[in-house]
């Protein structure tokens, strides 16, 4: 058994011990990921003054050079986002049956 098989042995016996599912976890995570994206991607403008505004909380105030730059940026964030969100999502359906091994 090589150290990754391990990992996900023991990964797998501290969920079931805790009594976490981990199948409808990652689900979630997925799902809120692809939800932002969109929202990223979508609306980039918002996200930006969402993270101004944020940053102002914590005593820092940020503005980009470029503005132009900077909703070209977070458009490519959004939009890796949402191919990292779908990979998880078609990855963990496709090895559904690892995940609900008991």
């Amino acid at each position: 058994m090589n150290s990754a098989q391990l990992l996900d042995s023991l990964e797998l016996i501290v969920a079931r011990l805790a009594g976490v599912p981990i199948l409808p976890i990652i689900i979630l995570i997925s799902i809120t990921g692809l939800s932002v994206g969109i929202f990223i991607f979508r609306r980039p403008g918002s996200a930006i003054e969402i993270q101004r505004k944020f940053y102002a909380r914590i005593n820092w105030k940020i503005e980009p050079v470029s503005m132009e730059r900077e909703v070209r940026n977070t458009r490519i964030m959004g939009l890796f986002l949402i191919i990292l969100s779908l990979a998880a999502l078609l990855f963990t359906f496709a090895f559904k049956p690892i995940f609900l091994k008991s």
